[in-house]
Formats: structure tokens, C-alpha cells, sequence
């Protein structure tokens, strides 16, 4: 399931327009379909392999996407995060990912499907499977704008109520619950409904 080498990492840095020495945050999407009448293994196989990639240095975190109807279409999508590229080889190249990937064959069907993101990428990753990430990526620069536009705005009027709902506890303890506040916010409800609000914009093709 959770597989990259360094040919589809280059492959994928190549067709999101990114350079060779992108070293930053690394979001890979991995689409992977579980046998009929065997949902229950697969879940049990995704959640073990996806705990021991956790343990790995430099894991920051997991989302799955599971289908609407397991039985009809049973596929889902992980999407991981690692901070470089050479952490994740790391868990590529590790043992106990060979034997889980071994196990895999019990319970899913076909190939793995692979996308990987780098940096600003992550926040505009699409909600489901039905729309290809590498498909709708948007410029780079019309993302900075998006996510600066949504950071001015928590950062203005939210993290000062935060502060004043904490008073009485550390500074730092109350900046912490803010920024934790804010990056929920961005990820599980503003990014998801702005980027749909704004796809026809962040989608446009210069024409010229």
C-alpha cells in the first residue's frame, strides 16, 4: 500500500513542475482497492502498517478516505505525510514495511496507485478519489495567496478571542491552543470548503 521509490519520487516532482532539490514536507497518495468480502482483514492490515510508518523518524500524520459504499467500491485512499524525502526513504526501505507489504497481497487487488505533493500542496489536497490530485493541481503562487489570505484572517480575529477565552494560563500554552485551533480549522473546514469555492480560479490556465 504505502509504497515509493526514488524513480516515482523524481517521476512525481517532474509532473508537478518542482525541482530536483525540493527537500521540504513530502505528501504521497496512496489508493489501494481491498478483495471483496474482505473489508474487515484490510482495515485491520491498513491500520497495522499505517502504526508502524508512525513510529518511523520524521512521520507527521495520517488521513484516510474511505469509500461511500465498501461493498460496491471497496477503495480507499491514505494520504501520509513525511518532513523529507530521506525520512521517508527511510520507511521505504525499512524491513517491517517488506513484510507488510507481503501481507497486503492477502487482502487487496491490483496495483497500488501512487501521487505525491510537496510543500503547499498538502492543503489543497482533494477531499475524495474522484478527482485526481495531479489533475487539478493549482500554481503554487495562487495557493501562497489563498493559504496567507486565510492565515491573516485566523491569525486577526481568532487567535486574540482564543487568547482572551485562556486568561490565567501560560502565554505559550494559550498560543499553542490557538495555532492547534487554526490548523484544525484549515484543514478539516476552511481548506476544504475555500478550495472548492475557489476552483474555478485556482484551476485557470494562463493563456498566455
Amino acid at each position: 500500500m504505502i509504497g515509493l521509490d526514488r524513480r516515482h519520487y523524481m517521476t512525481a516532482l517532474h509532473q508537478n513542475g518542482n525541482g530536483k532539490n525540493d527537500d521540504g514536507p513530502i505528501t504521497v497518495i496512496v489508493t489501494r482497492k481491498a478483495k471483496s468480502g474482505r473489508i474487515r482483514e484490510f482495515e485491520e492490515w491498513m491500520d497495522g502498517v499505517i502504526h508502524e510508518a508512525m513510529k518511523f523518524e520524521g512521520h507527521m500524520g495520517v488521513n484516510i478516505i474511505r469509500p461511500v459504499d465498501a461493498s460496491s467500491n471497496p477503495e480507499y485512499v491514505i494520504i501520509f505525510r513525511f518532513n523529507t524525502y530521506e525520512n521517508l526513504a527511510k520507511w521505504e526501505k525499512s524491513e517491517i514495511r517488506k513484510k507488510w507489504i507481503e501481507k497486503s497481497k492477502d487482502v487487496t487487488e491490483g496495483e497500488a496507485k501512487v501521487e505525491m505533493q510537496t510543500g503547499l500542496e498538502f492543503w489543497f489536497t482533494p477531499s475524495s478519489s474522484n478527482n485526481p490530485p495531479a489533475a487539478i493541481q493549482p500554481p503554487r503562487h495562487k495557493m501562497a495567496i489563498v493559504v496567507t489570505g486565510i492565515i491573516f484572517v485566523l491569525v486577526s480575529i481568532l487567535l486574540p478571542q482564543i487568547r482572551q477565552a485562556t486568561i490565567g494560563l501560560p502565554f505559550l500554552l494559550s498560543t499553542l491552543i490557538g495555532v492547534v485551533t487554526m490548523v484544525l480549522l484549515m484543514t478539516y473546514v476552511i481548506m476544504p470548503s475555500v478550495t472548492r469555492l475557489l476552483r474555478p480560479w485556482l484551476s485557470k490556465k494562463r493563456l498566455f
